[in-house]
C-alpha cells in the first residue's frame, strides 16, 4: 500500500529529503540530489504546493508520474505544477543516484511579479512525464548555470534585491526550457508528423459518424487520449507542426463538415447545429462566423 504525502512548505520538502542544512528562503529552494537519501521503506505518492523542476541522471527507475515510469537515464527534466502527483516506488535493491538537481518555488514567490502572468505560457508544466525534456549535455549545463545562480543568491543575506534576482533567473531558466522543448519538437519531426496524420484521421472519422449529436463535440482531452499524449503536449506539437493547436484542428474539421451539410442538404441551421453536437444553435452560429466570416445562412446563399 502506498502512502500519500502533501508538502506545503519548503521546510516540509527539506524534511522529506532528510536534508540537514537549514532553509535559506521560505519560498524557494535548490536541492542537490547527490546529498539526498531516497531509499524508501514504502511506496509514496507525493504532491506539493509549489512548482518543481527535477533534473536527474538516475541509474534506477522507481519514479512514476501519470502512471508511467520515468526514465532519467541520460538526464531528463520534468516540470510539475502545484498539486500534481509523483509516485515513488520502493526498491528491492536500491542503487545510487549519479547526479541531479531540483528547483522548487512556491507560487507566492512570483505572485506580484510579471512572471506570474507568464506561467500559463509555460505549457510544459501540464505535460505527462513520458513527455519529459531530454537534455543534451550542453543544454543541461545551461540550466545548471541558472540553478547555480539561484543557489548562490540564496546563500547571500536576503535583501530588497533578492526576490527580483531570483525570480528573473527562474524566468530565464523557464525560457531556456521553452527553447529546448522547441528543439525536441524539431528533432522528433518524423514521429510528430505521424501524430498529425493520426489526429487528422481521427477527426475525419469522427465527423463522418451519424451519432455526433449524442456523443457531443470531441474535446482536446479525448483527442489527446487517443494518441497517448497529454492535452498540453498535443496542442504544442500540433502548433509547431501545422500552426494550429488541437482546438483549432477540431474546429477546422467541424466547420468543413458544417459546410458540406449546408451545401448538400436542406437542413435548418438549428438542425445542423444539433447534428454536429452543439447544445445551443447560437454557439454554432457564432463559431461558424468566427471561422468563415459569414453566418451559416450567408454561406449557404453564396
Amino acid at each position: 500500500m502506498s502512502t500519500f504525502l502533501h508538502l506545503q512548505t519548503i521546510s516540509d520538502l527539506f524534511r522529506f529529503f532528510q536534508l540537514d542544512h537549514s532553509v535559506r528562503h521560505p519560498l524557494v529552494a535548490v536541492v542537490d540530489f547527490s546529498l539526498v537519501n531516497e531509499d524508501l521503506q514504502n511506496e509514496i505518492k507525493l504532491s506539493t504546493d509549489f512548482y518543481s523542476l527535477i533534473c536527474k541522471n538516475y541509474n534506477r527507475n522507481n519514479v512514476r508520474y501519470g502512471r508511467k515510469i520515468v526514465d532519467f537515464q541520460g538526464g531528463s527534466l520534468i516540470c510539475m505544477a502545484p498539486n500534481q502527483v509523483l509516485e515513488l516506488e520502493k526498491e528491492i535493491e536500491p542503487t545510487a543516484i549519479v547526479a541531479g538537481w531540483g528547483l522548487f518555488f512556491h507560487p507566492d514567490l512570483i505572485r506580484a511579479t510579471t512572471l506570474n502572468d507568464k506561467m500559463k505560457d509555460y505549457s510544459f508544466f501540464s505535460y505527462e512525464i513520458s513527455e519529459a525534456l531530454h537534455l543534451s549535455e550542453k543544454e543541461n549545463l545551461v540550466l545548471m548555470e541558472c540553478v547555480s545562480k539561484i543557489e548562490t543568491e540564496l546563500k547571500e543575506n536576503i535583501d530588497i534585491h533578492s526576490q527580483a534576482i531570483i525570480v528573473s533567473t527562474i524566468e530565464l531558466l523557464l525560457n531556456y526550457c521553452s527553447r529546448f522543448y522547441g528543439r525536441q519538437f524539431i528533432t522528433r519531426k518524423n514521429s510528430n508528423n505521424a501524430v498529425v496524420t493520426q489526429v487528422e484521421n481521427i477527426l475525419k472519422d469522427y465527423f463522418k459518424q451519424a451519432d455526433i449529436s449524442e456523443k457531443g463535440l470531441p474535446t482536446v482531452k479525448q483527442l489527446a487520449e487517443q494518441v497517448y499524449l497529454s492535452p498540453g503536449y498535443l496542442s504544442d506539437l500540433l502548433k509547431k507542426e501545422t500552426g494550429k493547436n488541437a482546438q483549432d484542428h477540431i474546429h477546422y474539421y467541424l466547420i468543413e463538415e458544417a459546410k458540406n451539410i449546408l451545401l448538400n442538404t436542406g437542413k435548418s441551421v438549428a438542425e445542423i447545429a444539433y447534428t454536429l453536437g452543439f447544445e445551443y444553435p447560437q454557439y454554432f452560429n457564432k463559431l461558424f462566423k468566427q471561422k468563415t466570416g459569414k453566418t451559416p445562412l450567408e454561406f449557404r446563399s453564396i
